[in-house]
């Protein structure tokens, strides 16, 4: 896939000056959630092969997503990502014969144990140098928690979606950033690697940064995003200049 360059897009300013904010999506965007579900999918089932594995970890995906959807509809009741995960895990277990309470307790858990992007922690430190950095996740408190002792990724705050008994994009979860932060939102950038994300930020005002990343969602020719990036350490380049 060509490396894409730092542009802007639409009419949105392409300067970062005015920004006091860079609010961070985690999963997908500084962990890498399918790699590390794979993973801990290949420690339940040490004789799954390839496709066999394909197969549950979409199973797992499938189950979370259509979870969220759910709760977006009004269909369920929120439940936090720790409870959907452990839905997702018991799925996968029945289907994979995983008996072993340990095995099946690890795996439920594994969203704790998602590793970063290689250029995930020295990127965050470098923009936390010059900007206040928040986590915004779908992940529950205890996942962000654990996740954040796990990878190193060290964030002047950390907001769960858990907190506004919902999930992105709904725009209660992004004011959670704004109002945690204190600042209008055109002064927030919010920086994801899902496009459904980013348009759900752009929704209540604040500006937006796609950071390329394996398995993301990535923009449409019609999406009108501040800034698009190959990865972290470029989006620095674009807000801070070389390092």
């Amino acid at each position: 896939m060509p490396r894409p360059t730092p542009r802007p897009s639409g009419t949105e300013v392409p300067a970062p000056s005015g920004i006091e904010v860079l609010v961070f999506d985690v999963l997908g965007t500084m962990v890498d959630e399918p790699g590390g579900l794979r993973a801990a999918l290949r420690e339940a089932v040490p004789a799954a092969d390839g496709p066999f594995l394909d197969e549950l970890l979409a199973l797992w995906q499938d189950h979370v997503a259509d979870a969220q959807r759910r709760v977006e509809r009004g269909e369920r009741p929120y439940a936090n990502s720790a409870a959907v995960d452990r839905e997702a895990a018991r799925r996968v277990a029945a289907h994979a014969g995983v008996t072993d309470p340990v095995a099946r307790e690890r795996l439920a858990t594994a969203s704790r144990r998602l590793p970063p992007w290689g250029d995930s922690v020295a990127g965050l430190v470098r923009l936390a140098e010059r900007f206040a950095v928040v986590g915004l996740s779908h992940a529950d408190r205890a996942t962000l928690l654990h996740l954040g002792a796990h990878t190193g990724l060290r964030w002047h705050q950390a907001l769960s979606a858990e907190e506004a008994g919902a999930y992105k994009p709904a725009p209660e979860v992004y004011r959670l950033a704004l109002d945690a932060a204190g600042c209008p939102p055109e002064r927030a950038l919010m920086v994801a690697a899902h496009a459904w994300d980013l348009r759900g930020a752009r929704a209540v005002g604040m500006r937006t940064a796609y950071v390329e990343r394996p398995g993301g969602d990535p923009p449409t020719d019609s999406d009108a995003f501040t800034w698009r990036t190959s990865g972290l350490d470029e989006l620095a380049t674009v807000l801070t200049g070389p390092a």
